[in-house]
């Protein structure tokens, strides 16, 4: 499926939670990881406010992405954001959404 550039450069970011491993599989532990850098995913909740609208997003970062200490509450600057819609079927039932992935998060300077 394409995947859609997201312009934040005139946007306000905050961490609004901090990263946690992406799994694959909560049972057995086994963590999900980028496909093309076989570098391990964490998922980082962020809150973009502009133009007069705030919004929580859970975005999936790549942990070389990641620098150390991010905490709730942080200004950040968010590198390569794109969203994505997907669709499953899940125990006879059909999901969708859309996810949120970014290349990198930075501390805002």
């Amino acid at each position: 499926m394409p995947s859609f550039k997201i312009d934040v450069s005139t946007a306000v970011v905050f961490v609004a939670t901090a990263p946690e491993p992406k799994m694959v599989n909560k049972k057995t532990g086994e963590r999900a990881v980028d496909r093309e850098t076989n570098a391990s995913l964490s998922t980082v909740g962020l809150l973009v406010s502009d133009e007069g609208e705030g919004n929580l997003y859970q975005v999936t970062v790549p942990e070389t992405g990641l620098p150390e200490g991010l905490a709730p509450g942080m200004p950040v600057k968010v590198i390569g954001l794109k969203a994505r819609d997907w669709e499953n079927e899940f125990n006879g039932q059909k999901r969708h959404g859309i996810s949120f992935r970014a290349v990198a998060i930075t501390p805002a300077a």
